[in-house]
């Protein structure tokens, strides 16, 4: 038998370490959570993307009661990109959310299933990494792609 090993480094940084561009990101995608509709869940999510061609486009999750006719965040936000910009290439992915409190929450969230595929495809058509920071309260998590979010991804057609 023949054991195959996953192994995935992930950065914990403070605010203070990221970039300016990653904070600048990280606090779009925090404001994105203002956007959000979640009356039914009230975990509001919100996600901000770098393109290469230095336009940053955000989306919010959007509930809906007939269930699960809404979107989460990131989809929200990537299919809005790639609608208005065909073109333009995704460079870096921020996630940030708010709990039922109202506050950012304390460990950062990552992206359901369905986000990651959907983002992976994008990193796909991208052809190089696409960076992913998901944010908690006072840290924030970085990933060095949507790949490495989905280990053992569906990539062939």
């Amino acid at each position: 038998m023949q054991k195959l090993n996953i192994d995935l480094t992930v950065e914990v940084l403070s605010p203070e370490e990221l970039t300016p561009e990653e904070a600048s990101l990280v606090e779009q995608a925090r404001l994105s959570t203002f956007r959000s509709y979640c009356p039914y869940s009230n975990f509001h999510v919100g996600a901000a993307i770098a393109l290469d061609n230095g336009v940053t486009v955000c989306g919010a999750n959007q509930e809906n009661v007939a269930y699960p006719s809404g979107t989460c965040a990131e989809r929200s936000a990537a299919f809005y990109a790639h609608a208005q910009y065909p073109d333009a290439r995704f460079r870096v992915i921020a996630i940030a959310a708010r709990g039922t409190d109202g506050n950012p929450v304390e460990t950062p969230v990552a992206p359901c299933g369905a986000c990651r595929q959907a983002l992976l495809e994008y990193e796909m058509l991208a052809g190089a990494p696409v960076k992913v920071l998901l944010c908690g309260a006072d840290r924030i998590y970085r990933l060095p792609s949507v790949s490495s979010t989905l280990p053992l991804a569906f990539t062939e057609f």
